[in-house]
């Protein structure tokens, strides 16, 4: 069962972390989720250190868009604001998504 798909399932297995309404196109195209996108109106953070995994929500929404990694903790993150926060490794209806093979 893909990751994501497992998330949905049992919502409370990983931090999560929200992004604002407008990033969810992008999330959804697989883009990694720059500082901004978690610090601006709309968003939140669980803290949380560097290299965690974590749910993507999006401001709106009931179920994650995606899983990452976080580049830097959610206090540098506050502090930096700008650059990847979280690396965008599984995206809804990416190949894993879809059980197909990625090339």
């Amino acid at each position: 069962m893909p990751t994501l798909k497992l998330y949905h399932k049992y919502p409370f297995f990983l931090p999560m972390q929200q992004v604002d309404k407008g990033a969810i196109k992008f999330v959804l195209s697989g883009a990694n989720i720059m500082c901004p996108g978690l610090t601006s109106p709309g968003a939140r953070m669980t803290e949380v250190p560097k290299d965690t995994v974590v749910a993507i929500m999006a401001e709106g929404k009931d179920h994650a868009l995606a899983i990452g990694r976080t580049t830097l903790s959610t206090e540098e993150i506050a502090k930096v604001n700008k650059g990847i926060g979280v690396e965008n490794c599984h995206y809804l209806n990416d190949g894993l998504w879809q059980m197909k093979p990625i090339k």
